[in-house]
């Protein structure tokens, strides 16, 4: 157990106290309402917390520097919990403990209180999925409208390539975070971290709706394909999803995905990327000299990782996008 963990989030500190009502009332304002039964008011409690938005989503690191206990009122939104030091028990209502360590993380689905017993030098990443966000996600995935409501596997294997997955996208949005002026301050780079976190979860983590997530959709027409081809051409730096395109065309966003790959031999997404690409080549092109840069015009439509936008735009256009913007 480390004595210092690595924190995320630095650069959005919310609170750091030893008091329990300073501490409670972080915590409530962020998540949602806690005690921490046995510390009594008068009592001490040593927290740090970093915490941000993501979209919709909430993103946070807490750590406690003595055993501490906590527990919640019934949440009203999905939560995941990942420990980064030390180890917790958790338990939400009356299910199954989870032994929480580095290595296993907690799931926990609306309508239960949950506590958690953690050992000195606690630390965890802490995800908050707003429930209607999740439960209009997977209805839209699955292409029909009220649909029992998620219920998820208590426990996450960090290991696993689906945890790997998901805490790739949190360090991701870490390294976003300290860049002033980056990409969490860009409405379409801040709806594509989001919609990371929320397709992890409905993809990576085991729930009662995978299996339908499985099976296979039957392809649509060309029409519906045209409509979507149209839309992302009329509109490439709208935040475009999968599911949000499907609902304006009128299928399931599976029946979709299979008319791309048939009709186009791609996906809608990487269509719209090959269309902001041909948008970010425009940008170069009419750039008056010193007015544009390649990171501005790259981050204008949505690419956050340079070095792939530029293996992307040297695949796509047989140059280097330094090179267009020096073309005569």
């Amino acid at each position: 157990m480390l004595p210092h963990p690595a924190e995320l989030f630095a650069t959005h500190r919310v609170a750091a106290g030893r008091g329990v009502d300073e501490v409670r009332h972080a915590l409530s304002e962020v998540f949602l309402p806690v005690e921490f039964p046995g510390a009594g008011r008068a009592g001490t409690v040593d927290m740090t917390l970093n915490a941000l938005h993501v979209g919709r989503v909430t993103c946070g690191f807490m750590q406690f520097r003595d055993e501490v206990s906590i527990e919640t009122v019934e949440a009203e939104n999905y939560h995941l919990d990942i420990p980064v030091n030390g180890r917790a028990v958790m338990r939400a209502g009356a299910g199954p403990k989870i032994y929480a360590t580095p290595r296993t993380a907690g799931v926990f689905t609306p309508g239960k209180p949950v506590r958690l017993d953690c050992s000195a030098w606690f630390s965890q990443l802490s995800v908050m999925i707003p429930r209607a966000e999740l439960q209009l996600e997977i209805e839209r995935l699955l292409g029909r409208e009220c649909i029992r409501p998620l219920e998820y596997s208590s426990e996450l294997d960090v290991t696993g390539p689906g945890g790997r997955m998901l805490m790739q996208a949190l360090r991701m949005i870490d390294e976003a975070a300290a860049v002033e002026g980056g990409p969490l301050g860009h409405p379409l780079a801040r709806l594509r971290l989001e919609q990371t976190l929320i397709q992890s979860m409905l993809f990576v983590q085991p729930h009662n709706h995978s299996a339908a997530l499985q099976l296979t959709a039957p392809a649509p027409g060309a029409r519906p394909v045209s409509r979507a081809v149209d839309l992302l051409r009329a509109d490439p730096g709208h935040p475009w999803t999968v599911v949000e395109l499907a609902a304006a065309v009128s299928v399931s966003a599976r029946s979709l995905q299979q008319g791309f790959r048939r009709s186009l031999d791609t996906t809608p997404m990487a269509y719209l990327r090959m269309v902001r690409l041909e948008k970010v080549r425009e940008d170069l092109t009419k750039a008056e000299p010193g007015t544009d840069s390649v990171t501005q015009a790259a981050t204008r439509w949505g690419f956050l990782h340079l070095g792939r936008f530029a293996a992307m735009y040297r695949t796509a256009f047989g140059e280097h996008p330094s090179q267009t913007l020096r073309s005569p």
